[in-house]
């Protein structure tokens, strides 16, 4: 039996105990549906092998190997991952098409007596739903952007405002990226198609009755690519500005980016990479703060020398009719929380167009 999906909001009801995705650890590495297991019946290698001997020697004698090589890595699975499951176990198991890789997986679950079903389609059907999702539908909520200049504690509010039960959609929490330069985070980025995979479930979770609150990014955060729908939705958006002086916008990046502040070399590193726009003498100054420890004086020049020209120049490119503004004048903890809240109003005028 073989499950259709119709909608990406069917995956929260699933009546499975698990999902099982059995094909090879870079496909699953890649993107795979939310939740899933990688259980697979053919490694990296083994798959490239039977690949290579259907297509250059005998498709039958391809089939015959890959069957012997799912049977062996099944058994694995059940005397390991599986070993602990009960008799009324009931996986969801897919491929990439819904072939022979988890068909193969299937039947020997269901002959144990476990109630597998496949997934119709395979991961195939799933990531036809996520692009039409982004590419081709139109974004399902209004959305408000949250914008400013580096350093003004936007992701922090984001998530502030999300404590406090507003829609939001945290674009730089999926890209595991802080949007900058400076911006990399352990573990560094998702995949292309793993990013659009959690964007397209957290938009088929929004309420499209209520608006939903993004921060203000270019087309890219980090190296992955905003998915059309939401870029032209983001762009159509009113915005909320915040503002705040120089020198309390470099104590919270001192405190925001002190990860990076504790890796000197990663630190030097990024500020080399700016040499192609700065002068000389300017990097120069910038590693010698850094070395000295000096984070505060380091953010305050990297703002006013390097991002607050550029966020001008992108914000008169990318300027809303409307738009309201905001001064926050403390962005300390206590302050980001006064911060959320004095914006809760303010959405509901953007949204209602006052």
């Amino acid at each position: 039996m073989a499950l259709r999906l119709t909608a990406l909001a069917d995956l929260a009801a699933l009546p499975f105990d698990e999902i099982i995705d059995v094909r090879s650890p870079s496909e699953y590495a890649e993107d795979h549906l939310p939740g899933a297991v990688n259980l697979p019946v053919l490694s990296d290698a083994e798959r490239a092998r039977v690949g290579t001997i259907y297509v250059q020697d005998d498709p039958f004698k391809a089939r015959k190997i890959g069957a012997a090589l799912v049977a062996r890595n099944a058994a694995h699975h059940l005397e390991t991952a599986l070993a602990g499951k009960h008799g009324g176990y009931r996986p969801l198991v897919y491929c990439w098409r819904g072939g022979q890789r988890s068909g193969g997986f299937a039947s020997i679950l269901a002959q144990i007596g476990w109630r597998v079903e496949l997934l119709d389609g395979g991961y195939r059907s799933y990531r036809r739903l996520v692009s039409e999702a982004l590419y081709t539908q139109d974004f399902p909520a209004p959305v408000v952007l949250l914008d400013g200049n580096t350093g003004t504690a936007k992701t922090d509010i984001l998530h502030a405002l999300a404590a406090r039960d507003v829609q939001v959609l945290d674009l730089e929490g999926r890209a595991n990226h802080r949007g900058s330069l400076f911006g990399a985070r352990t573990g560094g980025q998702p995949g292309q198609k793993a990013f659009e995979s959690s964007l397209a479930m957290d938009i088929a979770a929004l309420d499209p009755a209520r608006p939903v609150i993004v921060e203000a990014e270019s087309s890219r955060v980090g190296e992955r690519i905003l998915p059309p729908s939401l870029w032209k939705a983001m762009k159509a958006a009113p915005r909320i500005t915040l503002s705040a002086c120089l020198d309390e916008r470099a104590r919270y990046l001192a405190r925001a980016y002190a990860d990076l502040a504790g890796d000197p070399a990663a630190l030097a590193e990024t500020i080399e990479r700016m040499r192609p726009m700065h002068a000389a003498a300017t990097i120069a100054h910038w590693r010698g703060l850094a070395g000295s420890g000096a984070f505060e004086t380091l953010a305050r020049d990297l703002m006013a020398e390097h991002y607050d020209p550029r966020y001008a120049k992108h914000r008169r490119r990318m300027a809303s009719p409307r738009e309201t503004r905001v001064t926050l004048d403390d962005l300390s903890e206590t302050g980001i929380a006064r911060a959320a809240e004095r914006l809760l109003p303010r959405i509901a005028a953007l949204v209602a167009g006052r």
